[in-house]
């Protein structure tokens, strides 16, 4: 199957290797709690994997001609944690088992784009910070007058609007996913997270 979500699309080389975090786990052993942020890391790429895969034979799909960055269902949306991760929308347990094996398959094997996802809350981070920085800015170097402080704000805004994708999926692709080389699939359990939301648990184990 072609993926929805192809490589080369970002505008840094990117080729993980498949040894790159056992590494760091090496050479940083004394760092409290690498190994829960590098799993976590891995499980955040799965889990958007593994929307994308789900999202491919979904009728909910987003039909947009040629979305950015492959098919997506809007009705989908997960939630990582360092033993596995949370999907909540309308998918049973066996759908859900065949996409995540699937998902882990494919962007183990080089399907690498498959980490990014456009809805993830990193975009919205990076927005927000990109807004206030620019909102700062423009509050320290322009006129204090209420309309040209106005004015710099929506400019902030809509600055911070444009450039958050791109910079959200640079900042996915580096800092907050990580090709999940190092994990297995466990097992997926009908739960309620948090805030009493059904969910399935996909729950993953990590391996050497």
């Amino acid at each position: 199957m072609t993926s929805t979500a192809s490589t080369g699309q970002y505008p840094f080389e990117f080729v993980p290797r498949a040894t790159q975090d056992l590494e760091l786990l090496e050479q940083l052993n004394f760092f409290p709690g690498l190994k829960e942020l590098l799993m976590l890391r891995q499980v955040h790429a799965l889990e958007h994997a593994t929307v994308w895969v789900l999202s491919e034979t979904s009728p909910h799909r987003d039909r947009t001609p040629n979305p950015p960055m492959g098919t997506d269902n809007q009705m989908l949306g997960g939630m990582s944690t360092e033993s596995g991760f949370y999907l909540y929308g309308q998918v049973n347990k066996n759908q859900l088992e065949n996409a995540v094996r699937t998902a882990l398959q494919r962007i183990t094997s080089g399907e690498w784009d498959l980490a990014v996802h456009p809805r993830c809350g990193t975009n919205l981070s990076v927005s927000l910070l990109l807004t206030a920085g620019f909102a700062v800015g423009a509050n320290f170097f322009l006129p204090k007058d209420p309309l040209t402080q106005l004015a710099g704000l929506g400019l902030a805004a809509t600055t911070a609007a444009t450039v958050a994708p791109d910079l959200g999926a640079i900042a996915q692709k580096y800092l907050t996913t990580s090709i999940p080389f190092n994990l297995a699939f466990e097992e997926i359990l009908p739960v309620e997270d948090m805030w009493g939301r059904p969910a399935h648990f996909v729950r993953l184990r990590w391996q050497q």
